[in-house]
C-alpha cells in the first residue's frame, strides 16, 4: 500500500503527535516535543513534496531526524505508523480539529474536550462554541468569562478562514502584502516598506504576512497601519510592532525600525533559519555577532554596535557578496557569495515572450477556453513589452469530435494566426497547442492535426495517480513525440489541493537535455511548476526552461514574475530560460 499525502496533511500529522506528548507530559517529553515540530515546520517550508523526496530515496531532510524520517517512511508504506498509534490510543480524537484554531494549545483542547466528554472530530468546534454560548466553559477550573469569550471569538474567526495551518498561495499573499505596503506609503512617516520572511523570499505558500517599515517616528506609522480601512479588528499595538486582522481573516504584522539600522532588520527577518544560522556562524569566526539592529564587533570591546542602513551594506560589511533574498536558504549561498561566485538571476525584464497563452478561439477544447480574443492578447503582450506571444490553446476535445473534424478546426485557427502574423509586425505570434498526454502516453491529436503547428505544448489532465514507473513512462512517450518541445506543468501539482504525479523526474531531466527540449516553469497562481527543488535538479543537470503563465485571459498575463520566483529560488540565471532569448533565436530552437 502506497498513501500519498500532500505535505500539509504530514505537518497535521506530526504536530498531532507533538500535541499528544504534550498533554501526557509536556516537561517529560520536552525533546520530543521540539522534535516533532521541528520536523513539522521543515516540511511546512519544503519546496517540493515529501512524498516526491521519499519516493527519489532521499533519506535525509533538513530539519526531520531520522526517527521521524523512519515513521513518515513507515507511514507512505502502510498507511500508519505502529508508534503513532500506541501514543494515540487513549486520546480522544475531538481534540485535533480544535488545534487548528486560533488560540487553543493541546492542553486547553483536551480539558474541554475530556471535562464535556466531546467526542465526534466533525462537530467538535461547534459543540464547543454552543458550550460557549451557554457559558458553561467559562466555569470550568482556570477559564473564566474572558477566556471563554476569547474562545467565542477565535471560532469565529476559524469560521471565517483564520486557521493555524491555512497558508495562503504566494501570488495571494504577495498582492494583499502590497496592498497594505501602498497604503503604508501614503504615510510621509514610512521612509521604506518591504515584506519580510517567506513572502519576501518567494516561498510558494505563505502563513501570516509580516511587513517591516523604515521611519524615524515609529508611533506614527503604527497608529498609521492599525487604521487600515480593510483591518476587521487590532490584535495588539505595542512601541515597535502591531498586529491587525483583515476582514478576510489574514493576519498582518507589522515592525517598525529606524533608518540607519533598517538594513540589519531586513536581514535578519527575511532569511530562512538555516539561512541566519549559518550566517550567524560564519560571522562569528571574523569576531561579529548578528542582530536585527546591526553589527557587534566582538574583538573590539566596547565599540558602538554598527548600525546598518541597507541589506548590500550588511553583507558587505561580512566580506559577502549581495545575497538575493530568494535562494537564502542554506543551500551554498554564503560559500558562494564569500567567493563573489553567486549567479546572476534572472529578472522580470529578461523575459521576451509568453508561450501558453489561451484565447477565446472557438477551438471547442477538451478543457476551459480562455475568455479575450487573439488581438486583445497580443496588445496586452505590447504593453508588456514581449516580442512574441504563443497561442497555445487545449487541443479541441477527441471525444466530441472526430481527427478530420478537429483537422478542420485547426486548419481555420491556422489560417487566423497567418493573418494575424501579417498584419502585426510588432509582436509575433507562434502557433502552438497544448495537447493531452493520455494515460497511454499518446499524444491526443494525430500526426495530421500536429503537423498544423509549429510546435506542441504537452501536459497531463488526468489519471494522476499512476505508479512511478507507469506514470514515468507515460511521460516520457508523449514527451518523445518530434512535435512535443515543452513539458507543461511538469507534477501537475495543485497547492493546498493535490499533490503532484509521482515519476522518475531525473530520467525525465535526462531525456529533455539530451533531446533539446524544455521544461515549463507555470506561474499560473495555484500550480508555479516545476517547484523550485526540481527546478535547481533540472538546472544542475543541464536543462532549460520556459516560464509561462498558462493565461486565460489578458490581466493574468502580469502572474510572469510569480513564475520568476520559481526559477529565482531554483537559482537560474537568463542562460536556463529560453524566453529570455529574441524572436528568432527562440523560434530556431521551436523548430530545431
Amino acid at each position: 500500500m502506497i498513501s500519498i499525502m500532500s505535505n500539509k496533511e504530514f505537518v497535521t500529522l506530526l504536530r498531532n503527535v507533538a500535541a499528544v506528548y504534550t498533554i501526557k507530559d509536556e516537561k517529560k517529553h520536552r525533546f520530543q516535543i521540539i522534535a516533532y515540530q521541528k520536523a513539522a515546520d521543515s516540511i511546512e517550508h519544503l519546496n517540493t513534496e515529501l512524498s516526491d523526496l521519499i519516493y527519489e530515496k532521499i533519506e535525509k531532510i533538513p530539519g526531520v531526524g531520522p526517527g521521524i524520517m523512519s515513521y513518515i517512511q513507515e507511514y507512505v508504506k502502510k498507511g500508519s505508523v505502529k508508534h503513532f498509534n500506541e501514543i494515540t490510543k487513549n486520546i480522544p480524537p475531538a481534540i485535533f480539529p480544535l488545534l487548528d484554531v486560533p488560540s487553543f494549545g493541546p492542553k486547553k483542547a483536551y480539558k474541554i474536550v475530556a471535562n464535556f466528554n466531546l467526542k465526534n472530530p466533525a462537530t467538535v468546534v461547534d459543540d464547543v462554541k454552543r458550550l460557549g454560548k451557554e457559558g458553561k466553559i467559562a466555569a470550568l477550573e482556570s477559564f473564566g468569562e474572558k477566556s471563554q469569550a476569547d474562545i467565542l471569538r477565535a471560532i469565529n474567526e476559524y469560521k471565517l478562514g483564520k486557521t493555524k495551518s491555512n497558508r495562503m498561495v504566494l501570488p495571494y499573499a504577495f498582492e494583499l502584502a502590497q496592498r497594505l505596503i501602498k497604503y503604508l506609503k501614503t504615510s510621509k512617516d514610512v521612509v521604506e516598506a518591504y515584506p519580510l520572511g517567506s513572502l519576501r523570499r518567494k516561498v510558494v505558500t505563505v502563513g501570516d504576512i509580516d511587513i517591516a517599515t523604515s521611519t524615524n517616528s515609529p508611533q506614527a506609522v503604527l497608529s498609521h497601519f492599525i487604521n487600515y480601512p480593510q483591518k476587521e479588528r487590532i490584535i495588539e499595538k505595542g512601541e515597535r510592532t502591531a498586529s491587525i486582522l483583515l476582514n478576510g481573516g489574514r493576519q498582518i504584522d507589522l515592525m517598525v525600525q529606524e533608518p540607519n539600522s533598517f538594513g540589519a532588520l531586513l536581514q535578519h527577518f527575511t532569511g530562512s533559519k538555516d539561512h541566519n544560522i549559518a550566517l550567524r556562524e560564519y560571522a562569528l569566526k571574523k569576531s561579529f555577532s548578528l542582530s536585527e539592529y546591526g553589527i557587534k564587533i566582538l574583538k573590539e570591546k566596547g565599540t558602538p554596535l554598527k548600525r546598518i542602513k541597507t541589506e548590500e551594506q550588511f553583507y558587505k560589511f561580512l566580506g559577502l557578496e549581495f545575497i538575493p533574498p530568494e535562494i537564502r536558504e542554506n543551500n551554498g549561498e554564503i560559500q558562494l557569495a564569500e567567493k563573489h561566485m553567486l549567479p546572476k538571476l534572472v529578472e522580470k525584464n529578461d523575459i521576451k515572450g509568453d508561450l501558453h497563452i489561451h484565447s477565446n478561439y472557438p477551438i471547442e477544447p477538451s478543457h476551459d477556453l480562455g475568455q479575450n480574443s487573439f488581438e486583445e492578447m497580443i496588445d496586452e503582450a505590447g504593453r508588456l513589452g514581449y516580442e512574441y506571444i504563443g497561442f497555445s490553446e487545449h487541443n479541441p476535445s477527441v471525444s466530441k469530435h472526430s481527427m478530420n473534424q478537429i483537422y478542420k478546426i485547426l486548419s481555420n485557427r491556422n489560417h487566423t494566426i497567418e493573418q494575424l502574423n501579417k498584419s502585426n509586425k510588432n509582436i509575433r505570434v507562434i502557433n502552438l497547442l497544448e495537447v493531452d498526454i493520455l494515460a497511454s502516453g499518446e499524444l491526443a491529436l494525430d500526426d495530421k492535426s500536429l503537423s498544423l503547428i509549429d510546435a506542441a505544448i504537452v501536459s497531463i489532465h488526468s489519471v494522476f495517480n499512476m505508479d512511478k514507473s507507469k506514470m514515468t513512462e507515460r511521460i516520457l512517450k508523449g514527451f518523445s513525440h518530434p512535435k512535443a518541445k515543452i513539458l507543461a506543468h511538469p507534477t501537475g501539482r495543485i497547492l493546498n489541493e493535490r499533490a503532484g504525479v509521482d515519476a522518475d523526474w531525473n530520467r525525465i531531466f535526462d531525456f529533455a537535455k539530451k533531446n533539446n527540449k524544455a521544461l515549463e516553469i507555470n506561474a499560473w497562481p495555484t500550480r508555479l511548476d516545476l517547484p523550485d527543488v526540481l527546478v535547481k535538479q533540472a538546472k544542475d543537470s543541464g536543462n532549460k526552461f520556459v516560464i509561462n503563465t498558462d493565461s486565460h485571459e489578458v490581466s493574468q498575463m502580469s502572474n510572469m514574475l510569480y513564475g520568476v520566483s520559481v526559477v529565482r529560488r531554483g537559482w537560474c540565471t537568463k542562460n536556463e530560460i529560453l524566453n529570455t532569448l529574441s524572436y528568432s533565436k527562440f523560434y530556431s530552437w521551436l523548430k530545431s
